[in-house]
């Protein structure tokens, strides 16, 4: 891999918290339980197995208690959320990745436990949807598994009518990913996690490998004087 832990050490800076995304309204508790509710009532008894594409492979933040590889048809990874915060500034813009529709999509399902499913579904929706505004980027897709089909829960599943993700040539997208960070770190420390946590799964995304050696050649081209 052409992005390596020393150039991707290169992108990272001390940033303090700047607030919330602009222009958009942080979800207010009830706001976050009504959408926990809503969820839960959708899966009804049936298990919850949240359909985990990026950061949630290598960072769920709940209790796993079951984990096998998934496959979407119909959607396929970008770096096509524009975020000016967590991993990024308003000065300097970056990318987060989300599911555009097309193509498939290979990750892992991972399932949540039945005794403190309510706590750690909260605690999920509350890290992924933080905004009234993307309230709607949290859905049900079919997804294919050793065990057969299944529908399972993922976050920034995008449509054409949402407006909120859009997808840019690979040069832009790269540039983005190679200068961006925030307080919650780098740009391209997140395409690298991701990858190297995909490739421990035995997943080779041939279009995030592309991307990451062009954040590399960015990373180390010579700066304007």
């Amino acid at each position: 891999m052409m992005l390596t832990p020393e150039l991707v050490a290169l992108t990272l800076r001390d940033v303090q918290d700047d607030g919330p995304e602009p222009g958009w309204t942080p979800l207010s508790k009830t706001e976050l339980d009504c959408l926990v509710d809503r969820i839960q009532g959708e899966a009804g008894v049936e298990p919850i197995w949240v359909f985990a594409y990026g950061s949630l492979i290598w960072n769920p933040e709940f209790n796993v208690t079951g984990r096998m590889r998934a496959t979407a048809y119909g959607w396929h990874r970008s770096f096509s959320l524009k975020i000016e915060h967590w991993r990024a500034t308003s000065e300097q813009p970056g990318l987060m990745m989300a599911l555009e529709r097309g193509g498939t999509c290979d990750g892992m399902v991972l399932r949540l436990s039945n005794e403190n499913r309510r706590n750690d579904l909260r605690a999920l929706v509350a890290r992924e949807i933080k905004y009234r505004e993307v309230a709607d980027m949290v859905r049900w897709i079919h997804i294919h598994t050793p065990e057969g089909a299944m529908t399972a829960l993922t976050f920034w599943a995008s449509t054409r009518r949402s407006g909120l993700t859009k997808p840019l040539p690979t040069e832009t997208t790269a540039a983005l990913i190679a200068k961006a960070c925030g307080q919650g770190g780098s740009c391209a420390q997140y395409l690298r996690n991701t990858i190297v946590d995909l490739e421990a799964e035995g997943i080779r995304d041939r279009n995030l490998w592309h991307l990451q050696a062009l954040v590399a050649a960015e990373i180390t081209a010579p700066q304007p004087s």
